[in-house]
């Protein structure tokens, strides 16, 4: 029984144990896989979806940043273009329609995420900031751009001060010029120290009363630039002193542009103010040097004929007894002299007529061998025994011209020829005609003239230096003569060389006299 009984439980334990510990392994295997399983797939579902975020942010973040940079140039350019209002309103669109359509959510004006809100207002500051550095950059550059401007104005005004005419009146001129470079519609001056007034152009409304204010302006000195009433007032001051007034219309001008405007004027008015008391003083010193060469030269000219009538009156009063053909002789002497002296007195007051006004010229046809033959007749005393040669290649035509000017021009060219040639060498008179010009030359021996001086002695009152000591005169015979010459549109000229001195007198045969 024992044996019996003992194999079946031997058994029965051999082969329950090995499948229980495996049922039980299994069972707690499955287990331990199914909680795995659930949490892989409940991490798996946390993990999805921030993933799903993460690739969705990584696929918008360049988009993000491109746009963004985008709207930061758009912004730029507009300021650039524009102003900075005009830049700031563009920059808070651009904050929005970044909002509404990048930041989530998208297609709402809402931010979800606490950190986009840093993102748009550092988007919506650098935009503002850009806009204004950009705008400030534009207004600087056109600020410099209308600096230039006005410089260069100031510039051409200034230019243009300085080659106006002296001959015209000088305040107009400058005016007018002011009003052409700087665009003016009209313009006044008003100088203190005379009280006249120059005007250029159409003045519009506010003109009625400038005359008032610009006197008002040149007294006290103050300006009145007030941009919203024209026209604008300008005192011109020459240091501290008001000197004159400015009225001007225009647009908006700076003051800094006023103030060069009235300084340039200033100094364009003192100057030609100077200019002319300095002409003034050259005249009165040429006035009293013409008066001072005058009476030299007239004193040496009326030595001889007085000489001869003095001494012609004194053989008469010292021999009353004297036969009447002496008697008379002495009075032709006489005469004759007083004749020379009235010649004398009355060419060197046509110098100086000539000297100091304008040659009045009247021209009629005339034959010009003829003058020089009438010419050479009223300078029997000056010729006496000296040798004159006249002649002519062929027979020259008749021309218009002064007769009584062109004689006074070929006297004192023979006048000069005679007192630098020697006494045994000729003078000779020809007349040519070639190519419409008709050419008197006047040809002596003298010492002649050097290079450097060719030009001089047409100047009023020039004598050479090596002869002036030596032989008399005025200084004025070839100015004179030149000048006459011109008149006529002709000219005088003189070729030199050691020994031998030619001047010419041109004459256009077409000349007909100055159109009235």
């Amino acid at each position: 029984m024992h044996s019996t009984s003992s194999g079946p439980i031997a058994i029965h334990l051999e082969t329950f144990a090995p499948a229980v510990f495996s049922t039980s392994i299994g069972w707690l295997g499955f287990k331990i896989i199914r909680r795995i399983s659930q949490k892989t797939e409940i991490v798996l579902k946390h993990t999805q979806e921030p993933l799903r975020e993460n690739e969705q942010r990584d696929w918008q973040s360049p988009r993000t940043t491109t746009v963004g940079f985008a709207y930061l140039l758009l912004v730029l350019v507009i300021a650039s273009a524009w102003g900075f209002l005009e830049a700031a309103l563009a920059s808070v669109l651009a904050t929005l329609l970044f909002n509404f359509f990048f930041f989530p959510p998208i297609g709402k004006f809402t931010i979800a995420d606490p950190q986009n809100w840093i993102a748009l207002f550092s988007f919506l500051a650098t935009s503002l900031i850009a806009s204004r550095l950009s705008a400030m950059a534009k207004r600087r550059a056109l600020e410099a751009i209308e600096r230039h401007r006005d410089l260069e104005h100031l510039y051409a005004f200034s230019r243009a001060m300085l080659l106006i005419d002296k001959a015209g009146p000088f305040p107009q001129q400058l005016l007018d010029r002011l009003a052409e470079i700087f665009e003016l519609r009209a313009a006044v001056l008003f100088e203190r120290n005379t009280g006249a007034f120059c005007r250029t152009g159409i003045p519009d409304i506010g003109f009625e009363d400038v005359e008032e204010r610009l006197r008002e302006a040149a007294v006290h000195g103050v300006s009145l630039s007030d941009p919203n009433r024209q026209p604008i007032i300008v005192a011109v001051r020459l240091g501290s002193e008001p000197i004159a007034s400015l009225a001007l219309q225009s647009g908006m001008m700076p003051e800094s542009v006023l103030q060069g405007i009235a300084n340039l004027v200033a100094i364009g008015l003192e100057r030609a103010r100077a200019q002319g008391l300095a002409e003034q003083i050259e005249a009165a010193r040429q006035s009293e040097q013409l008066r001072t060469t005058l009476i030299d030269a007239m004193a040496h000219e009326f030595k001889t004929p007085l000489t001869l009538i003095k001494a012609a009156t004194t053989s008469l009063l010292a021999s009353p007894d004297e036969p009447n053909d002496s008697r008379q002789e002495q009075l032709a002497i006489a005469d004759e002299e007083a004749e020379h002296l009235r010649k004398l007195i009355d060419d060197a007051v046509e110098m100086a007529r000539l000297d100091t006004t304008h040659i009045d010229v009247h021209p009629q046809i005339s034959d010009v061998q003829e003058t020089i033959r009438e010419c050479v007749a009223s300078m029997e005393s000056e010729i006496d025994h000296r040798i004159l040669e006249i002649g002519c290649d062929k027979q020259p035509p008749n021309i218009a011209f002064d007769r009584r000017l062109m004689k006074l021009a070929i006297k004192q060219i023979i006048d000069n020829a005679l007192k630098y040639s020697p006494a045994d060498k000729p003078v000779a008179v020809r007349v040519l005609a070639s190519n419409g010009i008709l050419t008197i030359e006047i040809t002596d021996h003298g010492p002649g003239v050097p290079v450097e001086e060719q030009t001089r002695i047409f100047h009023r009152f020039y004598r050479s230096p090596s002869v002036k000591d030596q032989i008399p005169g005025s200084g004025l015979g070839l100015t004179i003569a030149r000048s006459i010459a011109q008149a006529h549109k002709g000219d005088l000229t003189v070729t030199s060389r050691p020994g031998e001195t030619t001047f010419r007198i041109t004459l256009p045969t077409s000349y007909a006299g100055d159109k009235k």
